[in-house]
């Protein structure tokens, strides 16, 4: 019988395609392309090795994300590359306008830390406008660099035809300065009076020597003369970023769509029309445009009336904290956090469903379920909010002194708050709020059950229980340590924490009652880099499991989601196990009766 049934397996073995495993098994009639799988032996050389009793750990790049962490202002290089200004990826990315290839990351080893806009000097030096820092910086030819303090949130950037260099202040001011180029003397400011509403965004100079600029919270085009300070209404019909071709004619960038604008008369005219969350564009010497986008980290390239073509691919970008919601159809869906928006994706095939919904205000970096909706939390906006995923509509808004994470338990709300270092319960009845632990350094990552609850924190390593069995205790109690910067942390089908270590790219699975921890996926590209001055865990690595024991990590360093499984042994017979799970991936029928998933 055992010979019989070892034949079997290896005949369905040779009928498996390669380059599947049980982590990308086939469900609902839907394959999972694997561009790259990492098993996971934990220190075998034998993919079927069971060190620790756990089986085979399968690792898969489910969601593969964009190539830049959003992209922002642009321009054509004196090479003819493509130079794109990236906030969240702290780098200008240097790219081949024709095949879309990336060629150089000019990074902070550079001074280029958020970089929101950038512009060619007559020298053909690079400047760039760090939007979070308030700061103007100068990479010279000969690769020095030199830095200036201007004003918060220095957006725009551009020189005009004397070699004259002036920014803007974008979103929270409307400060229009002129700078030294050499970044020595003091900027001096040309517009201003602090009111947001009339803050500048992309901006360029015409042919007639004005400064064409948006002022996007009113629905303007404006044209300022630089001297006097004069300020004129060019168009109502469009706002967004403006840049002039080589014919001297005004493009706009808004949303979804790109105008031709007549200076003259303010006429708008659409020409294309592309995915939502348009940020900048720029010209070549051809005069083909090509576009930016905040949200999903794509370049286009159009030609005028022409079909668009994508240079470089969107996807998630700097993913953050990641959750679980099921449906009608008893299918789940994951959602991410990424800062500009929450994205909702397939957990089957790990398509996108939708757009995604747009939350520029509150910027959520983490995600966790609640009901049918998601509990979101930033530490930027210093939100908690409760948001409806099919109205995309904020049900509840709270204020925390830096929340680092939620989660919903025991019906109230359970808040990790970095400015008190303490840990927050917020009844959801009446809104009172209980501090019900102290002593965190940093706290991130919050697991729960029924009734215990843990919290991880970022600086000690520690993952410490606030509640058991539904009693806070009087002082939190240490379950593991020796972590390296953990951040999202939940607990698994069978009772286990599992948590992300950000500083070493590892899973880890912690036993609550024995603290006892094994390793169950190393290599992971998480913990991205913070931007000086900031929270230092930056964007935040989540962990998430889904009805069927697939675990779901998010990579912020290259913009991937893990999908992680851990296929139990099939005692006393290692080479079953293994050519079983092959064999499955094929009829997930069979391993759904075994009880593989």
């Amino acid at each position: 019988m055992k010979k019989k049934l070892l034949g079997i397996f290896v005949v369905m073995l040779l009928l498996i395609p390669t380059g599947f495993t049980v982590a990308g098994a086939i469900e609902n009639k839907r394959t999972l392309k694997l561009d790259q799988d990492i098993i996971a032996d934990h220190g075998s050389s034998n993919p079927i090795a069971q060190a620790h009793g756990i089986g085979t750990v399968i690792v898969k790049e489910f969601i593969q994300g964009a190539k830049i962490d959003g992209t922002n202002g642009l321009r054509i290089g004196p090479d003819g590359n493509l130079y794109i200004a990236s906030v969240f990826g702290h780098e200008i990315v240097v790219m081949d306008p024709k095949k879309g290839y990336i060629l150089d990351r000019i990074g902070p080893d550079h001074g280029v830390e958020c970089p929101d806009d950038l512009v060619f000097g007559p020298d053909g030096s690079i400047y760039w406008t760090d939007i979070i820092l308030g700061e103007v910086g100068r990479l010279c030819p000969d690769g020095t660099f030199t830095k200036q303090y201007v004003a918060p949130f220095v957006n725009p950037i551009a020189f005009n035809d004397e070699g004259r260099l002036f920014v803007g202040q974008a979103f929270i001011a409307d400060g229009l300065y002129e700078l030294d180029p050499e970044l020595i003397n003091p900027p001096t400011k040309i517009l201003g009076v602090g009111n947001a509403a009339l803050s500048l965004n992309a901006f360029d100079f015409g042919p007639d020597g004005l400064l064409y600029a948006p002022r996007g919270y009113l629905n303007q085009i404006i044209r300022i003369n630089v001297d006097s300070a004069a300020v004129e209404v060019v168009t109502n019909e469009a706002t967004g970023a403006c840049k002039f071709d080589s014919n001297g004619e005004l493009y706009i960038a808004e949303d979804t769509l790109v105008y031709h604008c007549d200076v003259d008369s303010g006429m708008c005219t659409v020409v294309a029309e592309l995915e939502a969350n348009l940020d900048n564009l720029a010209f070549d010497s051809n005069d083909y445009i090509y576009l930016s986008n905040l949200n999903n980290g794509s370049i286009y390239k159009i030609k005028k009336d022409s079909k668009e073509k994508l240079l470089s691919p969107s996807g998630p970008i700097s993913p953050g904290g990641i959750a679980i919601l099921s449906n009608e159809d008893d299918s789940e869906s994951l959602f991410i956090a990424e800062y500009w928006t929450v994205k909702e994706f397939d957990t089957i095939t790990g398509k996108p469903k939708g757009t995604g919904f747009f939350t520029l205000s509150d910027g959520p970096m983490t995600a966790a379920p609640d009901g049918n909706n998601l509990l979101l939390t930033s530490w930027f906006s210093n939100t908690v909010q409760i948001w409806n995923p099919e109205t995309k509509t904020a049900l509840e808004t709270h204020y925390y002194n830096i929340p680092m994470n939620g989660v919903r338990f025991q019906g109230d709300l359970v808040i990790a708050e970095l400015g008190s270092g303490s840990v927050i319960c917020q009844d959801h009845v009446t809104g009172a709020r209980n501090t019900i632990a102290t002593g965190f350094y940093f706290p991130t990552g919050i697991a729960h059950t029924d009734d215990d609850l843990w919290v991880a924190d970022w600086i000690t390593g520690v993952v410490y229980q606030v509640v058991a069995d539904g009693v806070v205790l009087s002082s939190i109690q240490a379950v593991a340590g020796g972590l390296v910067k953990p951040e999202g942390m939940t607990v698994d089908n069978d009772g286990n924490l599992l948590v992300v270590e950000t500083g070493i790219g590892q899973l880890t699975r912690i036993d609550p009652d024995t603290g006892e921890k094994t390793v169950l996926a190393e290599g992971l590209a998480t913990g991205e880099p913070a931007t000086p001055t900031l929270v230092p865990s930056w964007t935040f690595s989540g962990v998430t499991v889904d009805k069927d024991d697939y675990i779901y990590v998010s990579g912020d360093v290259e913009n991937v989601i893990y999908k992680i499984k851990v296929v139990p042994p099939l005692s006393g017979y290692p080479i079953l196990n293994w050519l079983f799970e092959r064999f499955t991936n094929m009829f997930p029928v069979l391993r759904k009766l075994i009880g593989f998933s």
